[in-house]
This record gives C-alpha cells, structure tokens and sequence, in this order.
C-alpha cells in the first residue's frame, strides 16, 4: 500500500483506530522527508528556515499589491505529497476573498488543476467568513484558512497566488506542508477543484456544480453559496431543488438523486447553522437571505470510471401564507413540473412547489487521472466579485 493510499484511507476513517492504537503513527515512511514552505523558507530547503533577522521572525508575510501574482511554492524533480496548506490574510473582505485567486499545478501541466477565488477554495462561498471545521477544510475563528486534503505529485508541484483586485494586500502569512519522496503509482489520482457562479440560474436548468468531466476519478465534495432573489420570491424556501449525479454515461436522469438541497448537507426542514465533519452550513442568514453550505463524500464515496456531472436544482416552496405573496407578485410563478405551467392563483393551495432563478456559486472538489482538465476557465473578477 503507497503512503497516499494510506493518507486517503486514515481520512475515511478505515484505518483510524489503527493509528489510534500506535499502528502507523510510530512508522517513519523510507526515503520520505517533510518540509515546509513559508515566508521564512520560500524554498522549502533543508536548513534553510528563519534566518532573515537572525532568526528572530524577520519575515512572516508578504505583501502582494495589486494586480500582482505569487509563487507560494514550487517543487520539481521527485515525488510528494501537499498535506496541508494554512493562510490568513489581513484584509478579508468581499472583494480579497472573491478577487484572490489560487492556482494549483501538477506535474508540469499548462492549466491549473485548481483555479479558483481564495474564500471558495477553502470552503466557504459568498465571499464571507465564519468559523467552522469540517474533514477538510476549518476556520477556527473565522480569520484563517485551513485545508488538510491529500495533494499528490508524480513529478512537480506549483502553487500560485493572485491579486486580481485593485487592492494592495499588505499582509499575506501562509504554511504549505508537504513531504517529498513518496512512493507513488500509477493509480494515486491528482486533486483538483472547480468554481462555478450563475447569477441567475435559468428555469428548469440545473445549475452544474460540476460540468460534465470526462476520466476516472473521486468526486471529493462541494461547498455551495446561495443568493436567494428576495425581490422575486421574497423570502420564501428556496432549498427543494435535489442534488443529481451523472455518472458514466447517464443521460437524461442520474444514477445518484437526493431528495432536497438541506436533506444533501444532512439536516432537515429548512436550513440553520451548523459546521460538522462531512456536512455542514456555516452560513445561514436568514435576514440577507444568503446561505453557505458543503457537503463531503468520505465516508459515502461517489466513484466514476469513464464521467462525472453533478447538479443542483432550483426549486422553492411556499405554504398557504407565501403562497398568497407570491400571487400579489408582477411576474409570473411556474409549478415545479415538467413543463412551464404557470400557478394559477385563483385556486386555493396549501402549499406550492415552484421553480425558482437564484444567485448560485460552488467550488467543486475531486480526484482525478490525469493533471489538468477541459473544464471552463476561471471567469474574471468582475463577474466573481458580488
């Protein structure tokens, strides 16, 4: 068993209590080393660790002005694996956390592996921060970012960070953790992540978390942020729409269908907060009407041999009161149906399944065999930044 396979499997939990019990946390892995890379070693080299003003914490962090890029951390030539990657960043506000954006690269490729905005990638959307913990990803007071996800590397690694916004950061701290020289296969998969926004989702179109994907991989998880459109619907459920998987050739309907947006992250009758292991909603702003949850695959995996495409639907629901509301409303409500039928609301209804356009961001986040994909490019700031 390769040291990643091990890695992989003490997440999920099969080899926990082995560990627990002094199994593997004793064992030190054969030609593997550790290094961290940070402002006080940008290199990661051996020895070469906080020696700006004599060792007495003379550079931190960075500073990375407008429009300016980074490379946090690069390696090349030998085998390794990202364990885990920290950053805090002084100014956090909407336009850092949607305008920051971090690239990742295995093994040489041209296009990013991970290319997404900083707040998404570390597991919270709508460019907001809140304290949470999930398997992967935590934010202990909602001042950092925290990801402890296995990242393999056959041949190289590059780790890119850029400030599209118009701002000077004056502070950027970070840690990438990683070892070199680990015995890796053919069949160890390279992570990846995927953002995706619709301002206004299209009726009866699913929104895709993730595009249609081609390859053999572990679909990891997903955070999603919802704008609701309050001066459409008010302020009335927007979380009935169910969350499909398209797998290995599907068509029309899914293998893998849920039964409603809150039902998917684990909890039930509409959505408060909560941060737990595998699901959680670290956002829930019942006077904004935004919401920020994710959902990860651990200990249900989704495995897919030949594709993958993952959605979510658009679907709200109103009782009897909304429902009088929504019929006072200039535009038109269609039923959640095949078809666009609209409401009649000249007949009484206790309740109403209707289909819904929302503001919709994700950051999707999965293993697969090759280091780069054809899936869309990061769209540009503008279109990013709320």
């Amino acid at each position: 068993m390769t040291e990643l396979k091990k890695i992989i499997l003490s997440i999920t939990g099969v080899v926990a209590g082995m560990m627990a019990n002094g199994q593997e946390l004793y064992r030190v892995p054969e030609n593997v080393q550790t290094r961290w890379i940070s402002p006080e070693n940008w290199g990661g080299d051996k020895g070469e660790g906080g020696k700006v003003n004599g060792g007495r914490k003379g550079s931190p962090n960075f500073r990375l002005q407008a429009g300016e890029e980074k490379i946090l951390a690069e390696v090349t030539g030998t085998s390794g694996v990202v364990r885990r990657i920290w950053m805090t960043i002084y100014d956090r506000s909407p336009e850092m956390l949607r305008g920051f954006r971090i690239q990742m690269f295995w093994d040489g490729a041209e296009k990013p592996a991970v290319d997404a905005p900083l707040g998404d990638f570390f597991g919270i959307g709508l460019g907001r921060m809140a304290p949470f913990e999930s398997v992967f990803f935590s934010s202990p007071e909602g001042k950092s970012f925290n990801c402890s996800i296995p990242m393999p590397f056959k041949k190289s690694m590059l780790i890119k960070l850029i400030n599209e916004t118009d701002l000077d950061q004056s502070m950027v701290f970070f840690d990438i953790d990683y070892t070199i020289g680990d015995e890796l296969t053919e069949e160890d998969l390279y992570f990846h992540a995927f953002y995706n926004h619709q301002r206004q989702t299209s009726f009866q179109k699913d929104y895709e978390f993730l595009p249609k994907l081609e390859g053999k991989g572990r679909f990891l998880g997903v955070n999603i942020g919802v704008d609701v459109n309050k001066e459409e619907y008010l302020s009335s459920w927007w979380g009935e729409g169910e969350v499909k998987f398209y797998l290995d050739g599907d068509d029309k309907y899914p293998t893998l269908a849920g039964t409603g947006t809150e039902d998917y992250i684990g909890t039930a009758w509409f959505l408060g907060g909560y941060s737990h292991f595998y699901q959680g909603c670290p956002i829930a702003d019942h006077n904004e009407m935004e919401f920020a949850f994710y959902r990860y695959h651990v200990n249900d995996p989704v495995y897919f041999h030949e594709d993958i495409r993952a959605t979510i639907q658009q679907i709200g629901f109103a009782n009897e009161e909304n429902y009088k509301l929504l019929s006072k409303l200039k535009g038109d409500v269609f039923v959640a149906a095949e078809g666009m039928n609209k409401v009649d609301f000249s007949q009484q209804r206790t309740w109403l399944l209707f289909e819904r356009s929302d503001d919709y961001s994700s950051c999707a986040y999965f293993y697969l065999d090759k280091p780069s994909t054809d899936l869309p490019e990061l769209m540009p700031v503008k279109e990013r930044v709320r």
